[in-house]
C-alpha cells in the first residue's frame, strides 16, 4: 500500500480506536489490530501515540476551524452568519465518526500539545468572529472578542449537550434555536457605519 493510504488508513483506525476508549485506554495494539497492521507498521508512520493522536487532533481541529470560516464567508447577513455558524458546530458535532470527542472532550488536556490543539480552535474560531463584529460595531478589540469567545462557547457547549440529550429536537431546530438566542443578544450592538 503507498505511504500516504496507509497512514491514512492508520489515522481512520486511531480515530475510531481512540474515540470509543480515550487517550489513556486507547492501546497501540488495538490500533494496529483495527487498521490490520503489525505493530512495526504503525510506529514506522507514528513513532509513538501521542504523535498519532496529535496528528488527529490536528485533523480534527482544523475541520471545526474551517467550518467556522466557511459560515462566515458564506453571507454577509450576519443575521444568517450567526446560524450558519452554529449549524457549523452542530454538524461537526453530529459527525458519525465522533471525531469531535478528541477536541472537546480529549482526556489528555494536560498535555501541553493537545491543550494548544484544543485552545486553538476557540482561539482561532473567535479570532475569525470577532473581526466580524469589530468590523459591524467598532467595539473595542478586546470587547468584540470576548462577544465572540462567548458566541464559540454557546456553539460547542449547546451543540454537545445537544448530541447527549436525549431529545426529540432535530439537529436543525437545534440549531436554529441557538442561533436566535445567540443573534438576539449580538444584535443589540449598534452597527457601525
Amino acid at each position: 500500500m503507498p505511504r500516504k493510504a496507509r497512514r491514512a488508513q492508520l489515522l481512520e483506525a486511531a480515530l475510531e480506536v481512540f474515540v470509543a476508549h480515550g487517550y489513556h485506554a486507547a492501546a497501540m495494539d488495538d490500533i494496529a489490530d483495527r487498521a490490520g497492521v503489525s505493530k512495526p507498521v504503525l510506529y514506522q508512520h507514528f513513532p509513538g501515540k501521542l504523535d498519532l493522536y496529535l496528528a488527529l487532533l490536528d485533523t480534527s481541529c482544523s475541520t471545526i476551524i474551517e467550518g467556522c470560516r466557511s459560515a462566515l464567508a458564506s453571507t454577509d447577513d450576519n443575521k444568517l452568519r450567526v446560524a450558519a455558524a452554529m449549524a457549523a458546530f452542530y454538524d461537526y458535532v453530529a459527525a458519525e465518526s465522533g471525531a469531535f470527542r478528541l477536541v472537546f472532550e480529549s482526556d489528555l488536556t494536560n498535555e501541553p500539545a493537545v491543550r494548544d490543539q484544543t485552545e486553538r480552535v476557540t482561539r482561532e474560531c473567535a479570532g475569525m468572529i470577532a473581526e466580524v463584529i469589530h468590523e459591524d460595531t467598532r467595539l473595542p478589540d478586546e470587547a468584540a472578542h470576548l462577544l465572540a469567545v462567548s458566541l464559540v462557547g454557546m456553539a460547542q457547549v449547546s451543540a454537545r449537550y445537544w448530541l447527549d440529550d436525549a431529545s426529540s429536537i432535530g439537529r436543525d431546530d437545534a440549531a436554529a434555536l441557538i442561533s436566535g438566542l445567540a443573534w438576539r443578544g449580538v444584535r443589540g450592538y449598534p452597527l457601525h457605519d
